[in-house]
């Protein structure tokens, strides 16, 4: 679909930075150019935690949907942090729902025709 494709998630992206809704997010967020079927873009925004060595995703949930997922690559070894860094990392992903949210409500208004 259209609005998946690398220009319209990097304006999105520039625009939810642009809000200042990033201020205290403590790692990089960039879209990430995939290829679907056809050579269609699938939507794929990579987040990069400075506090956590996860590969993190915001993904579409399908194809044709609004709705936006967050996923977790599985990891090798666990991970241990005291309080503070947990707290951290909380609001890390505070703010990865925020965004996950932003590009839900930007696909939900595209796929009712209020895209420019």
């Amino acid at each position: 679909m259209p609005f998946r494709n690398a220009a319209t998630l990097q304006a999105w992206l520039e625009e939810f930075l642009a809000s200042g809704e990033h201020a205290g997010f403590a790692g990089t967020v960039r879209v990430i150019p995939q290829d679907g079927a056809d050579g269609a873009d699938t939507g794929l925004v990579g987040v990069k935690f400075e506090r956590l060595s996860t590969t993190t995703a915001i993904r579409p949930e399908q194809p044709g949907s609004a709705r936006w997922l967050v996923s977790f690559e599985p990891r090798d070894s666990p991970v241990s942090m005291p309080p503070e860094q947990v707290s951290a990392l909380a609001e890390d992903l505070t703010y990865v729902a925020r965004l996950c949210r932003f590009l839900e409500r930007k696909s939900a208004q595209y796929l009712e025709g209020d895209q420019p």
